[in-house]
């Protein structure tokens, strides 16, 4: 690996719920164009191989620290 390649840090489903504190069903429904509760700026998920699926731990970051700012500007 070159000394300046980027290293990205994976984290499944599980450690993502802990993370952001959303349940299975409310993160799913964040990626759901379908859903009323659609955000799409929320992090979509990499395939990981065979039916697993894992989230860029800094895109989810990115994505936190977003929410935390549209909180504050909205006080």
């Amino acid at each position: 690996m070159a000394a300046n390649a980027p290293r990205y840090s994976i984290i499944r489903r599980k450690q993502l719920e802990a993370k952001i504190g959303l349940s299975r069903t409310a993160i799913y429904d964040r990626l759901n164009p379908n859903s009323p509760r659609h955000d799409p700026t929320f992090p979509t998920p990499i395939s990981l191989g065979a039916g697993a699926v894992g989230w860029v731990e800094s895109e989810v970051n990115a994505w936190i620290e977003s929410r935390i700012a549209a909180s504050r500007q909205a006080a």
